[in-house]
């Protein structure tokens, strides 16, 4: 199965020019995750190679607007674009964020007379109050989803945080389980750590042929774990027949932070194919970036290296910082952060990556254990 991960913005505060508010797309087999939707979201869609109604699920780590005003633009667009037969069968978008992101989307599409010819469901995380300052704090008056339904809304979701695991179990089907875990911003933030379940290893056809058994729906049930008897009334378990398991990927995202919540998380995220992560500001900017909320290139590799992340992409960059292509002499260098990152991991084993608009990464497949 193949596994890409596309930026679609990568400045922070509001989009220009130059980079877009954030948003990434995590695409599997024709199947896309938006993370986040800053203002101009879906114009950053129309110019890459992404089709925006193959997004079937979106994630929103907070709800700054540089995260989260391009969201019902975005959908209208989707449904414009959607096949009006009444007779189709669509397919519910499902959205993940804090408490408050369905009473956002209740006001944004019923003041406009929205109508959506897709139905949409919002699961809300309840956030702690240790996630941000006071002042931070969203009430419950502003944040209730009192008031009726969109005439397009499911019922939704209240997940409360599982104070044993310190996370959110968002979803879990046959390919991945989907985890949230808090964040310490200007107000509540969430990470996302996205794990592709193990896959079975290769099937040892020679001790297969040396059973009497040829290939076929046998096979089939061999790899999909269920044991077998043979005509003479042998029992063949998948233990004996099956090659060591496949590792599943595994992809973490974090939205704006200082810092990660608890010690779980980090254990969560150990060993993250891909570890993306803010970096709003470099290093000689460290007071000036927590008193915002937010992270340095050496407080993201310290995350990077505490996780033991294979790769960690750096994104959320201040738009002072301009992509590579479009920097002039005498302006700040973005690949200055980079450096920074890699100085703070020293040993070398984490590839540092710059996130640029457009940029994708690709996730290959894990090698099968030694």
């Amino acid at each position: 199965m193949s596994m890409d991960m596309t930026f679609l913005g990568t400045g922070s505060a509001y989009p220009s020019p130059h980079r877009g508010a954030s948003a990434l797309v995590l695409r599997t087999d024709g199947e896309c995750w938006l993370f986040d939707c800053g203002e101009g979201t879906q114009t950053q869609l129309m110019k890459s190679q992404l089709r925006a109604g193959r997004i079937t699920k979106i994630f929103i780590s907070h709800l700054h607007g540089d995260h989260l005003f391009g969201l019902p633009g975005l959908l209208c667009t989707v449904s414009l674009n959607s096949n009006a037969d009444p007779q189709q069968n669509l397919n519910c978008v499902e959205l993940y964020g804090p408490r408050g992101l369905r009473k956002f989307l209740r006001v944004t599409l019923g003041l406009s007379g929205s109508q959506l010819l897709f139905p949409y469901a919002v699961h809300e995380l309840e956030p702690t109050t240790d996630q941000c300052p006071e002042e931070g704090q969203l009430s419950q008056e502003l944040t209730a989803d009192s008031g009726p339904l969109h005439p397009q809304e499911q019922p939704g979701r209240t997940i409360p945080l599982d104070v044993i695991s310190d996370s959110y179990l968002l979803l879990e089907d046959k390919k991945f389980i989907v985890k949230a875990f808090r964040l310490f911003h200007r107000i509540p933030s969430f990470g996302f750590c996205i794990q592709e379940h193990d896959r079975p290893g290769r099937l040892k056809t020679e001790l297969l042929k040396e059973l009497g058994l040829k290939p076929g729906p046998q096979y089939g049930r061999l790899k999909a774990g269920e044991s077998i008897v043979l005509e003479n009334g042998r029992l063949v378990l998948p233990s004996e027949v099956l090659e060591e398991t496949i590792p599943g990927r595994k992809v973490c995202i974090l939205g704006d932070c200082t810092s990660v919540l608890g010690k779980e998380p980090l254990r969560m995220c150990s060993g993250a194919d891909v570890l993306v992560h803010e970096a709003t500001l470099g290093n000689e900017h460290r007071e000036r970036a927590m008193e915002h909320g937010h992270s340095t290139p050496a407080m993201a590799a310290a995350v990077a290296r505490a996780c033991c992340a294979r790769r960690l992409v750096l994104y959320h960059f201040s738009q002072r910082y301009k992509p590579n292509s479009l920097q002039k002499d005498g302006e700040e260098d973005v690949s200055e952060l980079k450096r920074q990152a890699e100085e703070e991991l020293q040993d070398g084993r984490v590839e540092v990556i710059l996130a640029e608009d457009f940029m994708t990464v690709p996730i290959p497949l894990r090698r099968q254990k030694s």
